[in-house]
């Protein structure tokens, strides 16, 4: 019942979060346009940061900030290439990432091929959303807290581990990532650029979240950060070569990720311990198992906290026993 309950202000503490953060005043926010690498760019202003690659064939995108953002994030888009936008990828299901899916869908346009423009009079009207299907699943839910319009919902998904593309002279890997951050999470991988925006599954700026309500865990989000440790070739050492977009914060390179690998490994371990000695949440708690990284990560205020942090990760180790 204590584990539902915690589960329950965990869901009602991110929707409020979403809330909140739709009902701000987004007149002052800024964006801004910073090069990552080869063709691709990242924006950043409120909310989940934006990955653009542009190039002959149009804009791509990954995550969407806020709906009152559109305009923005379109006139940031207009420095970098006069393009239509044509892809859409969301890495998760939040509303600071995909809060802007409608109107930036409608500033695009599909490719199309064959007789399809002719025969289909809208078939080329928006752009192109690309998710997972858990993504479909939660926005086109009659009710919850992820339902949204149907214009925002993803119009192509996947099931599998993969789903590839092929823009701008690049392939583009649209990698699942189980059980993590979310269900739904993804990851996408830039393959010519050499750059690799994460999502949420890596941040600069927060502990790992893990949505539990969401099939998030911690066994499955260290997973993720090895997969992208994996991916990353580094020039020398741990510096530059493959460049890393994170949900939230800085550019990024393989050093950043390894850090924040290891932090979540350390964590987990630790409140592994407790959990095989029968500690209580309470005593876990008052062990303080996160103080030397809480400097950097950690917050007593505002949607995510290090005690939700800490709750999160001794449900799902708890969960994962049984």
């Amino acid at each position: 019942m204590k584990f539902r309950l915690l589960s329950m202000a965990l869901t009602i503490a991110l929707a409020g979060f979403a809330h909140a953060q739709q009902a701000q005043d987004f007149s002052k926010v800024e964006i801004h346009v910073l090069p990552a690498q080869g063709q691709v760019y990242m924006l950043v202003g409120q909310g989940g940061n934006i990955t653009v690659q542009a190039g002959k064939d149009g804009v791509f995108l990954v995550d969407t900030m806020y709906a009152p953002l559109s305009d923005k994030i379109v006139a940031a888009i207009r420095t970098i290439s006069k393009g239509p936008i044509r892809y859409i990828v969301d890495t998760h299901v939040h509303g600071d990432h995909t809060g802007g899916n409608e109107p930036l869908r409608k500033a695009g346009s599909t490719i199309t091929g064959g007789n399809v423009s002719a025969d289909i009079k809208d078939s080329a009207e928006g752009a192109q959303i690309i998710a997972h299907q858990n993504i479909l699943n939660r926005m086109s839910a009659t009710k919850g807290p992820d339902a949204a319009k149907s214009a925002a919902w993803p119009t192509d998904t996947f099931v599998g581990d993969e789903k590839d593309v092929f823009f701008n002279d690049e392939g583009i890997q649209v990698i699942h990532i189980p059980a993590a951050h979310t269900d739904g999470d993804a990851i996408v991988f830039f393959r010519k650029s050499d750059v690799i925006s994460t999502g949420d599954l890596f941040t600069t700026t927060m502990y790992p979240l893990i949505d539990l309500d969401r099939g998030g865990s911690i066994q499955g989000f260290i997973a993720g950060l090895q997969k992208i440790v994996d991916m990353i070739i580094p020039v020398y050492g741990q510096e530059g070569g493959t460049m890393v977009i994170p949900g939230h914060g800085r550019l990024c390179d393989l050093g950043d990720v390894i850090e924040y690998r290891e932090m979540a490994i350390i964590i987990r371990d630790r409140i592994q311990d407790m959990v095989s000695k029968g500690m209580t949440i309470e005593q876990v708690k008052a062990s303080k198992p996160t103080l030397d990284y809480d400097p950097l990560y950690g917050s007593t205020t505002g949607f995510w906290t290090t005690d939700k942090f800490v709750e999160a990760v001794y449900k799902s180790l708890k969960d994962n026993k049984k």
